[in-house]
């Protein structure tokens, strides 16, 4: 799964790597932080339709971590659905509307995973991993988003409407699935196009949901990124590694 992630970089530069044409204003108030968590606003890269002229351009907008379906009555049921598996995201139908024309990517820095302990271990505690590219760009997580109204707002309340993402995950590779057997699905650049693209249909993006992810690297890090308050750069110093 993908419960915790790092998206620290400037905006400036999130621009720049993802080629963006329009961020929203929300965006820009969003602030650095090392430790994201479910329900938090997050960053999300997307591609729609300019209100104005009609053309599809390349937008950073905010949405809140943790899919709500049009359908759902409140948007209490995001909180469970921070995660999309891509092995049913045609078969769900919390997902299937959204794979086929609401793909999104999540910047990220690194996201976090914790490893249970072996047998015959000192400690019974998880120990966090920061796991991040292995080079100096960002990664980009596979997401989908969507739309919900508020049916207690009026129609001409601009509150009205929650836009809400979720992360597709998949089984973990080597050599992080001795870490955990699930991970986030993170696109290469050259699939950033057609993933980003609303006339690609869901075959074709599933297809593009087979091929290798970035080089990572996991780097033990401290037991203070278990509680969401704390948020700093101090999250991602690398800790020693666990003993045994």
């Amino acid at each position: 799964m993908c419960g915790r992630y790092a998206s620290f970089r400037g905006l400036q530069d999130l621009e720049d790597e993802f080629r963006i044409a329009e961020v929203a204003d929300d965006v820009r108030l969003l602030p650095a932080s090392w430790n994201v968590a479910p329900t938090d606003p997050v960053r999300m890269v997307v591609e729609r339709a300019d209100r104005g002229t009609g053309e599809i351009t390349r937008q950073l907008q905010a949405a809140r971590w943790g899919l709500v379906p049009s359908w759902a009555k409140d948007p209490s049921i995001g909180a469970r659905m921070i995660n999309a598996r891509a092995e049913t995201l045609l078969d769900k139908g919390a997902y299937r509307k959204a794979f086929g024309v609401r793909r999104a990517l999540l910047p990220a820095d690194g996201y976090y995973e914790w490893q249970r302990p072996g047998p015959g271990a000192l400690t019974k505690a998880k120990q966090p991993y920061f796991i991040h590219p292995a080079g100096d760009g960002p990664l980009a997580l596979a997401g989908l988003y969507e739309f919900w109204r508020d049916p207690s707002k009026a129609a001409d309340d601009p509150a009205r409407w929650l836009v809400t993402t979720t992360v597709v995950t998949t089984d973990a590779r080597e050599p992080l699935a001795h870490i955990h057997d699930r991970q986030p699905l993170m696109l290469r650049p050259d699939a950033w196009d057609a993933w980003l693209d609303p006339a690609t249909g869901a075959d074709a993006a599933a297809d593009l949901l087979r091929a290798p992810a970035p080089e990572l690297v996991a780097t033990p890090v401290s037991t203070r990124v278990n509680k969401v308050a704390n948020n700093d750069p101090d999250l991602v110093t690398p800790e020693p590694p666990p003993a045994g």
